[in-house]
């Protein structure tokens, strides 16, 4: 069996596990049905995972949004997260890497719209979104990982 040197490379497995710890916290629950990606420009070659990790960047927005709201200090690991997985898997692709600045946003702004102090209800809007986040990685990791 020949390898396909035109193959995108697995997500990294470190990037991947870096997400599950930051995102636990919770029991995973089941993953929401994530909606469809974005088109892709025909000279992108898009990876297997695309899908999961669009949602997941939507998800790392809600969640970084929602923990500052709620913590004392503010919690910059969630940014910090998700820079690292951009550089990881959109390097020479900024059509990409659009996708999911965009999907971060988005996931930051529609709580930033609603909540604009902690209430209970952004707290356990903060914890399923949490226990999504940490199901998405572990099946892009499982399922993808190197």
């Amino acid at each position: 069996m020949s390898a396909d040197l035109n193959a995108r490379p697995r997500v990294s497995t470190a990037i991947a596990a870096a997400l599950l710890v930051a995102l636990s916290g919770t029991r995973p629950a089941a993953a929401q049905e994530a909606s469809p990606a974005p088109p892709v420009d025909s000279q992108e070659k898009p990876a297997p995972y695309d899908t999961q990790l669009i949602r997941l960047s939507e998800v790392i927005g809600a969640v970084q949004y929602l923990r500052n709201l709620c913590a004392e200090s503010g919690e910059p690991q969630w940014r910090r997260q998700m820079e690292k997985l951009l550089e990881t898997e959109t390097a020479g692709e900024p059509k990409r890497r659009e996708r999911m600045v965009a999907a971060y946003n988005r996931g930051y702004r529609s709580f930033a719209s609603v909540y604009t102090t902690c209430t209970p209800s952004a707290v356990t809007a903060a914890e399923r979104y949490r226990a999504e986040g940490a199901t998405l990685a572990t099946e892009i990791a499982t399922r993808y990982g190197n």
